[in-house]
């Protein structure tokens, strides 16, 4: 059987342009955050199954690249099911990797621990553009904090980062499932029904609000209650204070503490923040995680149409693995998708060292080659980045190929 040196579809090679970009990238990444007080950790790339399948990962569940057991405990002919045959999985999120983190190690850690982790993770997705089966996330999760602090830090992080890359007029979509929730129930929803309204609801900027109502009144749902439904959406659009409304709208159904929260975390974020960016109150916005408790917010690119980055609040998913719930909050940026956008748009790295080629013609002494070497290191001690290469036949080719990697001198040593 012939090898295939393609990649395995929905998977890369990174090529030596993109990958300069990259490291770039997450140095800004990194930087930003531990200004922040953001601590690295790392996790392993494969979580126990059951962790990865406790029905808190919404539709990534279904994207998960499983494990199969090995030697003696693989037993294939026996096996009823394909739970007998699977032990491990590849992790599909850095969330609930983290959450197993901390109710591992908590002892060992800071109360509140602002956790950065960057690695990548796996999903059997459908490859389309900005979306692999293999691609970096850059988290950050703020554990043991219950108030908005956690919130107005994730997003003030976030934001100060995506500014520092260059990117302008973006915008940060914030809603709360608690709010979610009551529009629901106020709406006459049953409680059994809410996760599948949510689902419908999550289509609305790709249906529109007639979309929507169609696909719930097809699912069985009264008209009734659909209108009185979709009446929430749109009074909010017509509304100076949307949080306001929605608060006076639904007493009894919304604890009045949760709109007054949210609306004095986007205060606070609206006056410190340091990029270009709007925050906005978003009443469709759902995040399919199935571990959102509280806050959500999505980044929305105008240049991508779609989201580059989300998180929200997670308060009861350590306890998954305690049995004490923790107060824990997150946010993640959509890593590919910013190195997409940058790619594209020819971004090129600033303040990079002074790039210098050494082509050395073949035959040179030893006692000459030494001498360049030397000459070499010492213009690397002085910061430069040096390339020592063997002269090619097709020197002006090399030459060429050399000034598109951006090495703008070019020096020659030849035998003598």
């Amino acid at each position: 059987m012939a090898m295939s040196k393609k990649p395995v579809n929905g998977m890369k090679d990174i090529l030596p342009g993109e990958m300069e970009v990259r490291d770039y990238v997450q140095q800004v990444i990194k930087e930003t955050y531990r200004s922040f007080g953001f601590t690295p950790i790392e996790t392993p790339c494969m979580e126990n199954i059951g962790n990865l399948s406790s029905r808190q990962g919404g539709e990534n569940e279904k994207l998960i690249f499983k494990v199969m057991k090995r030697g003696e405990k693989l037993k294939v002919k026996e096996a009823q099911t394909e739970e007998e045959l699977v032990d491990f999985g590849m992790r599909y999120d850095l969330t609930v990797p983290l959450a197993r983190f901390y109710a591992n190690n908590a002892n060992q850690l800071p109360s509140p621990f602002k956790a950065l982790q960057i690695g990548n993770v796996w999903r059997a997705d459908r490859p389309q553009r900005g979306r692999y089966r293999q691609f970096m996330q850059c988290d950050i999760d703020i554990i043991g904090e219950p108030g908005n602090l956690a919130e107005i830090e994730l997003i003030l992080a976030t934001t100060t980062t995506i500014g520092k890359l260059g990117f302008k007029d973006f915008e940060i979509r914030i809603n709360d499932r608690r709010i979610l929730k009551a529009m629901a129930s106020y709406s006459g929803f049953p409680e059994e029904a809410l996760e599948a309204v949510f689902i419908t609801l999550d289509k609305m900027d790709k249906i529109g609000v007639e979309g929507v109502a169609r696909e719930l009144e097809k699912e069985g749902y009264a008209k009734e209650n659909v209108d009185r439904y979709l009446s929430l959406f749109s009074g909010v659009k017509g509304a100076a204070d949307g949080l306001g409304y929605l608060s006076e709208k639904l007493q009894g159904f919304l604890a009045p503490d949760v709109a007054d929260n949210l609306a004095a975390m986007m205060e606070s974020v609206a006056a410190a923040g340091t990029a270009e960016f709007k925050l906005v109150f978003d009443p469709t916005l759902v995040r399919g995680m199935g571990y959102y408790t509280g806050t959500i917010f999505e980044i929305a690119m105008p240049e991508l149409g779609a989201a580059c980055g989300g998180g929200g609040r997670y308060d009861k998913m350590v306890g998954r693995f305690t049995g004490n719930d923790v107060p824990a909050c997150g946010f993640s940026i959509g890593f590919e998708r910013i190195i997409l956008l940058l790619m594209e748009s020819g971004f090129t790295i600033p303040a990079q060292p002074e790039k210098v080629a050494y082509l050395i013609e073949k035959g040179c002494a030893a006692d000459r080659l030494s001498g360049i070497i030397a000459k070499a290191q010492g213009e690397r001690a002085a910061g430069k980045q040096v390339l020592v290469v063997r002269m090619n036949k097709n020197k002006k080719f090399q030459k060429e190929k050399l000034a598109a990697e951006g090495y703008r001198e070019i020096v020659e040593f030849f035998r003598e």
